[in-house]
């Protein structure tokens, strides 16, 4: 090979490297530029990720509020129906008791009503339906309801002093206040 040649193939060979270089220059160059475009892109996407998880637990902690509060109406429009039924069996079953009094005060055997007022009592055990005792016991307006007054100096007062018709209560409220005579000082 001349030195001519040589020359030339040296030159050729300088300047593949430098376009090699140069392509080495412009493929890190459209990296940088892919790198820099994608770093926006990834923190774009990472705030709506972020905003998507907090509207599902937001929406996960409505729905379990909704459920929640559902849960709480249903048992309360139960209980609230189971009591009316109450109210009204504890009318029928008053009306027992009364039969019964006036049969035993006629000295009639009276056994019978007395197994039929003892079921009538366990089921309203079951239900948690429980009379309110109020003689002797200071007038409170959420489970007695006053029908009249008397003046007696030796009862403290507001203290109940008779029972007119029974009250009962369910879980802690008053189903039907107990009628009664209260106390006061003259």
């Amino acid at each position: 090979m001349s030195e001519e040649e040589k020359n030339n193939f040296e030159n050729d060979k300088t300047d593949h490297e430098t376009d090699s270089s140069t392509e080495n220059d412009i493929q890190t160059e459209l990296e940088n530029d892919f790198a820099k475009n994608l770093f926006p892109l990834i923190h774009e996407y990472k705030q709506k990720l972020s905003t998507c998880e907090e509207k599902l637990q937001r929406a996960l902690a409505d729905y379990q509020n909704l459920e929640k509060r559902n849960q709480t109406e249903i048992q309360q429009r139960v209980l609230q129906k189971t009591n009316q039924l109450m109210l009204n069996f504890i009318g029928i079953y008053e009306d027992f008791v009364r039969a019964k009094t006036a049969l035993t005060n006629d000295e009639v055997n009276s056994e019978g009503l007395d197994a039929i007022i003892k079921n009538m009592e366990m089921l309203l055990s079951e239900n948690n339906i429980k009379p309110i005792d109020a003689i002797g016991e200071t007038f409170d307006p959420r489970l007695h309801e006053a029908v009249s007054t008397v003046e007696d100096d030796s009862l403290d007062e507001g203290t109940i002093t008779k029972e007119v018709a029974k009250g009962y209560i369910s879980f802690q409220e008053a189903i039907r206040p107990s009628k009664v005579i209260v106390s006061k000082k003259k």
